[in-house]
């Protein structure tokens, strides 16, 4: 037996593909309460047929994003950030990145970056116990 761990949109989604599946709902409810195309239905429909509740789970899932910043620069990010800008915070370090460096990144992106390098702690994590 196989777990699947599902979003809830994705169990909604189960849900009423089952259900119409079954009969119980028309395909023009089904598009209401999912918000998509009667194409986009079918093919839903369809892949849950053939691939059970899994066919209906995002590929996505577990992969890294298209918009992801590199290897090289993410490590170039926090090199700088750990010989030159040890001492700041994340709104701080972005904006020397930037001025100096030629570096733009977003302040969370950034802040991302250096906890997971161990440069910086979430709120949470600096508040005294």
């Amino acid at each position: 037996m196989t777990v699947l761990t599902m979003s809830a949109a994705e169990v909604r989604r189960y849900d009423t593909l089952m259900r119409l599946d079954r009969g119980e709902i028309r395909v023009a409810d089904a598009m209401a309460l999912l918000r998509l195309e009667r194409r986009q239905i079918y093919r839903l429909l369809e892949r849950l047929r053939q691939d059970g509740a899994a066919g209906l789970i995002s590929r996505k899932r577990g992969r890294p994003s298209n918009r992801r910043y590199g290897d090289a620069v993410r490590d170039q990010v926090v090199s700088l950030v750990r010989e030159q800008y040890s001492g700041f915070g994340p709104t701080l370090a972005r904006e020397y990145l930037a001025e100096r460096h030629g570096i733009r990144v977003s302040c969370e992106t950034l802040r991302q970056m250096m906890m997971v390098a161990g440069l910086w702690k979430d709120r949470e994590a600096r508040r005294p116990r």
